[in-house]
């Protein structure tokens, strides 16, 4: 009896430790949540801090690029403008593409959860119902000339008469306005950056939108189409400082 009693505590504290040994074992997997892979996070939030928050500001805001929590530009551009953009980028812009099929790292569903989740949380279904808002994409070529016109009724009082710029005062601090006519600014914006600007406005940084330059009378989709190409007749072929002519001979001073 004793010899079984024996046998039988020997048994039990073997599959003890067995059963012991087992859940602390080195490299056994702790409780924790299990990373996804890339392809599989769907979670807005995620996917717009790791790959849009860099350039548009953490929320949607206040970044280099354009403001994406706006709800005016999320309406004027529209949801298959903004698959595109996102899947394709904008060619000769700093906008790259972010589907795997345009060399990008991101499924088709995750391009639709990003748009999706823009127009969820910064958009309004009614943001420019009944406004006859500026199609996003210019219909035909703007006219140079009646673009001046339209610069010095809609634009002037802010930028200045001739685009290079103005300090004006609100609630009496001094706010200043770069020129937006400046060759090495407008090399770095593309005509639809300048067109989407000018019907969107940039409201973190008090410009308004295609209604608001002067009061009852918002611009029409032509005016913005005119505007925009003066505005592009300031490129230069080569933005910034002169650059010598090789077959002009050099001042003395300079050789």
């Amino acid at each position: 009896m004793k010899a079984n009693s024996l046998l039988s505590l020997v048994a039990v504290s073997l599959l003890t430790f067995a059963s012991f040994g087992c859940n602390s074992a080195p490299g056994r997997p702790k409780a924790e949540p299990e990373i996804p892979r890339p392809e599989e996070v769907h979670d807005f939030a995620t996917l717009y801090k790791q790959n849009c928050a860099a350039c548009h500001g953490e929320n949607g805001k206040q970044g280099a690029a354009i403001s994406l929590a706006n709800a005016e530009y999320l309406s004027v551009a529209g949801e298959d403008t903004l698959l595109r953009i996102t899947a394709k980028g904008v060619p000769g812009t700093l906008m790259p593409p972010f589907a795997k099929s345009a060399g990008g790292m991101l499924t088709d569903q995750q391009i639709r959860d990003l748009v999706d989740g823009m127009m969820h949380q910064w958009g309004k279904p009614d943001a420019i119902t009944g406004q006859n808002a500026p199609s996003y994409a210019a219909t035909g070529a703007g006219d140079v000339q009646q673009g001046q016109q339209v610069f010095t009724t809609y634009c002037a009082s802010c930028h200045g008469a001739d685009g290079t710029g103005l300090t004006t005062k609100d609630a009496g601090a001094k706010v200043s306005h770069g020129s937006i006519v400046d060759p090495s600014y407008l090399a770095l914006v593309s005509d639809q950056s300048l067109r989407t600007t000018t019907i969107v406005g940039l409201p973190s940084q008090g410009m308004p939108d295609w209604r608001g330059d002067v009061p009852s009378h918002a611009m029409t989709d032509k005016e913005v189409t005119d505007v925009v190409a003066w505005l592009a007749s300031h490129r230069t072929q080569f933005p910034g400082q002169p650059y010598p002519n090789p077959t002009v001979p050099a001042a003395p001073h300079q050789q």
